[in-house]
């Protein structure tokens, strides 16, 4: 009975674990891509701002993925499900979003200012 209470215990953090994962690592991905939108219309500061903002999502989710990492250095393994992999996944994609967009944004900058695009 109390291996069981244990197991569902285990379980409910993981799933805990890779929902952060999962909603942190959109997060970040969208306020990537709003990064993007401002920058394409000129507004460098509001990007820049939005990158920050993902960043900061970022950071949340790598907290997640830290702590699921840290139990299993002690030894404590995570069961792994397809939403576990999923949740791995999906932080990775977001984290090459977000330096993509970073890429984009000082693209962005660099036509601005020199006259390449116009506002």
């Amino acid at each position: 009975m109390a291996e069981n209470k244990t197991t569902e215990q285990e379980e409910q953090a993981t799933l805990e674990s890779a929902m952060g994962l999962i909603a942190n690592g959109g997060n970040a991905k969208s306020l990537a891509f709003e990064a993007i939108r401002l920058a394409k219309k000129g507004d460098i500061d509001g990007a820049r701002a939005k990158l920050k903002e993902s960043d900061d999502s970022l950071t949340e989710a790598h907290n997640s993925q830290t702590g699921m990492l840290t139990k299993e250095a002690q030894g404590e393994h995570t069961k792994v499900t397809l939403l576990v992999v999923h949740s791995q996944d999906h932080l990775m994609n977001a984290i090459t979003f977000r330096d993509l967009a970073g890429e984009m944004v000082d693209l962005y900058e660099k036509l601005y200012e020199t006259g390449t695009l116009k506002k």
